[in-house]
């Protein structure tokens, strides 16, 4: 049953069957993506604004490599180690994740969540539903220090980082041990992510996924509301 005006990935289809968890991407639907902090990142670095001129899937036809990670001629690890340098030497910032991210990140929390993330999560716990984050790179781009200030990550029930276990979604492994974990089958989540790859890795393994559109946060929250509504009907 797909919920009214779910927003999917291209000829995509959102079927719904039955959902006793909510798993979220973190980078995109819960946290704001480093094309919406870009500014932080250059007024942190002391650079003019619009230096950092990758604006990703806001202006796809002016970002090549964004194009290039979209068809799989390069992974999304690649197209974030291309923006790490290219920082590095504007900055002289360490060539690290941290490096990058560090000023982007350093705002208050309230200004880096999303608030309609947290009315989901509390929408889903209203439901008696469990929820857990599935990240490829919640360590990798964040120092623990930063991990330890998102209480958004405490009032989720588990996390499963790609950058600790050493395996990154779309592999079956990584949905696998979520699953297992949550001692749900995947027939029971519903999965929520910004990159068409996963959502459709989610959906190869038997979850219910919707894609988040991060340029049409709305409209992306909704889809998923749609969903969760659609699992009461």
């Amino acid at each position: 049953m797909r919920g009214p005006g779910a927003r999917t990935a291209p000829d995509d289809e959102v079927e719904v069957v039955r959902v006793t968890a909510l798993v979220l991407d973190f980078g995109g639907p819960v946290i704001r993506t480093p094309f919406e902090l870009r500014h932080l990142g250059e007024q942190a670095a002391g650079l003019p604004p619009g230096t950092l001129a990758w604006q990703g899937p806001f202006d796809p036809d002016s970002d090549a490599d964004w194009g290039a990670m979209q068809s799989g001629v390069i992974t999304e690890r690649e197209y974030w180690r291309r923006r790490v340098a290219e920082f590095a030497a504007l900055t002289g910032a360490p060539a690290t994740y941290n490096g990058l991210f560090a000023g982007m990140y350093s705002a208050d929390e309230a200004e880096l969540v999303r608030p309609e993330a947290v009315a989901l999560i509390g929408a889903a716990r209203r439901r008696g539903m469990a929820v857990a984050v599935l990240t490829n790179d919640l360590r990798a781009f964040h120092g623990p220090e930063w991990i330890d200030r998102m209480s958004v990550l405490k009032s989720v029930d588990l996390i499963v980082d790609g950058s600790i276990e050493g395996v990154l979604k779309p592999d079956p492994a990584i949905y696998g041990l979520l699953t297992d974990r949550l001692d749900v089958a995947p027939e029971d989540c519903l999965f929520v992510d910004d990159q068409p790859g996963n959502v459709a890795g989610a959906r190869a393994v038997g979850m219910t996924a919707v894609w988040f559109d991060i340029t049409d946060p709305a409209a992306s929250f909704a889809a998923v509301h749609d969903a969760l509504d659609a699992v009461d009907r």
